[in-house]
């Protein structure tokens, strides 16, 4: 397309294109007039009934309104305006609760209990569709139409001259935190989704017509924690991962669990930990959930923990020394296995 200075960016929630403001005829914007509803595991559009649990997928839903195109920003939704009663200040009192002589800890390697999780409607469904969906075949043949799956990629295949055109994507994951959206793999933050949904790629590379299969392997699911007098809450965020294959299993000091991803080639994800208190086995308990397993420790003593788990040692790796030519050849490799993810995210993979 020629350079412009008359070309602006169109607002509408699914577009995102530049248009003329001298040639914006009506029904040529293909928008969506809702806004996106991010409801259990399902992302869709308030003013259509398609929906999706991938978030690519929900990226690339065509718009269900034509109309013309709209420079104008939508509207920011209101926030909430605190109550004043609440900006007054009280005198707290706040006293240290009285500890009791503490629990001894058994020993780590005590035997393992495996908790029968309540297993959500929402996850039956999701896994049900799923496996409806992979007894059809694909013999290979891309259909006329069918959307780049590169996120941020909204080029549809009309052939396979379009396999020569530039695909301009984000390699990472969106990440919606504390009213901000963003993507993993780059800088640029927003708390429009609109603005979100337009922000270019900030990588190019190669159209993807199909979603990757993965061989059986280890899977990376982000997990964090919280905590109540009474209660250790850790939450494990997942989708599509198998109910009966996964469990959740406990000793009063340790916490192991293991989901089981079919689509991923039966990759599996582990969590295994020493914990800093002791727990109340027959009190605990964990719910497999759309987007999530939740496990509820009861605490067997007062008082809060200061982290969630004792760190262990790992094994140490052999390292081979690589030689000088092996060096030069690749002098722009950096080893990023030492780095920690953000917390208290640990692990960025929005897998939501």
């Amino acid at each position: 397309m020629p350079e412009n200075k008359n070309l602006v960016q169109c607002y509408n929630r699914g577009c995102g294109q530049l248009f003329d403001l001298n040639e914006n005829d009506k029904d040529v914007c293909c928008h969506h007039p809702g806004a996106p509803v991010f409801h259990d595991a399902y992302k869709g559009w308030s003013c259509c009934n398609k929906k999706s649990v991938d978030f690519t997928e929900f990226l690339n839903i065509k718009g269900c309104t034509l109309s013309k195109h709209s420079n104008v920003k939508p509207p920011e939704p209101e926030k909430k305006v605190l109550d004043k009663e609440l900006e007054k200040k009280e005198v707290i009192e706040v006293r240290a609760p009285v500890l009791g002589p503490q629990l001894p800890r058994p020993s780590f390697e005590t035997p393992l209990v495996t908790l029968k999780p309540q297993i959500a409607e929402s996850l039956k469904n999701m896994i049900q569709q799923t496996a409806q969906k992979s007894v059809v075949e694909s013999d290979g043949t891309i259909a006329i139409g069918t959307t780049c799956k590169n996120a941020g990629c909204n080029i549809a295949y009309e052939g396979p001259q379009t396999n020569d055109t530039m695909c301009t994507f984000h390699p990472g994951c969106p990440i919606f935190h504390e009213g901000l959206k963003f993507w993993s793999c780059c800088q640029k933050r927003t708390t429009d989704f609109n603005t979100f949904l337009a922000q270019p790629g900030c990588t190019t590379g190669s159209h993807k017509w199909f979603k990757e299969t993965t061989t059986a392997g280890t899977v990376k699911c982000r997990w964090d924690w919280h905590q109540t007098p009474e209660y250790v809450i850790v939450s494990v965020y997942a989708k599509k991962y198998d109910p009966v294959e996964s469990y959740v299993k406990l000793n009063p000091i340790r916490l192991n669990t293991k989901l089981v991803f079919h689509q991923e080639g039966s990759a599996v994800f582990e969590l295994d930990l020493e914990l800093r208190g002791v727990i109340d086995l027959e009190r605990s308990s964990a719910s497999m959930l759309g987007t999530k397993v939740e496990i509820k420790l009861k605490k067997a003593e007062p008082g809060a923990w200061s982290k969630i788990d004792f760190p262990r040692a790992e094994p140490k790796k052999e390292t081979v020394q690589a030689t000088v030519a092996q060096v030069e050849d690749k002098d722009d490799v950096v080893d990023l296995s030492s780095v920690e993810a953000i917390t208290p995210m640990n692990n960025l993979n929005l897998s939501t």
